[in-house]
């Protein structure tokens, strides 16, 4: 069985998971959005706490606060992010975002492996199904727990909300295709963990989400 627990990570206020399994005690990093000794020390007291072993860094899209903890994770467990393919041009871009920001930032690693829709990811016994939603990015993905009806949903959607299209590599009806096509068909009681805020469900947004009922 697998449960996940989620941070508040930097001043962009970006939600950070770690799915374990219980039996293995494997994990998998998404978004790591740690920036500093503190959240750095925060991330690290609760694997080791749990006793976990990661095994995977996973980034959803490759904005600036989604990647933040990138390089820390690959320093401290010899983890290489994964994300889709079309994300390489924007990890590349984050040492300008972070300089017009004013946020410290010490590098990423390069993308090592590649993520696209309809592939698995394996944590012990369980799954994960990799959905491919851009319109936030240029290549966001999503992962879904069928099984225990949990969808990480990065920066595509959120609680009466969605992922910002205006910055490059964006685009309003491409987000909004990706939501209907692959999220939307998805049962009512799978939770969203999105990329910000609060928790949601997926019939909580067919049901009241503005921008999905105009």
């Amino acid at each position: 069985m697998m449960k996940l627990h989620s941070f508040v990570f930097n001043d962009f206020e970006e939600n950070t998971y770690i799915l374990y399994d219980e039996l293995t005690r494997q994990c998998i990093i998404i978004d790591p959005g740690n920036n500093g000794t503190a959240e750095n020390g925060e991330m690290a007291a609760f694997i080791e706490g749990h006793q976990l072993q990661p095994t995977q860094l996973i980034n959803t899209h490759c904005h600036i606060d989604h990647v933040l903890g990138n390089a820390w994770v690959q320093s401290k467990y010899g983890l290489y992010p994964v994300a889709h393919r079309g994300e390489i041009p924007v990890l590349a871009s984050c040492e300008r975002v972070a300089q017009m920001y004013g946020i410290p930032y010490i590098p990423s690693p390069p993308i090592a492996d590649f993520l696209d829709e309809g592939n698995i990811v394996h944590l012990g016994d369980n799954k994960l199904e990799v959905l491919f939603c851009p319109g936030h990015s240029p290549a966001s993905i999503c992962l879904y727990w069928k099984e225990g009806k949990k969808l990480i949903a990065g920066d595509v959607l959120f609680h009466r909300s969605i992922g910002r299209t205006d910055l490059p590599g964006g685009d309003y009806d491409t987000l909004i295709e990706s939501i209907n096509s692959r999220l939307m068909v998805l049962p009512d009681d799978v939770e969203v963990y999105p990329g910000h805020g609060i928790p949601t469900t997926i019939g909580e947004e067919r049901s009241f989400n503005p921008f999905l009922n105009p």
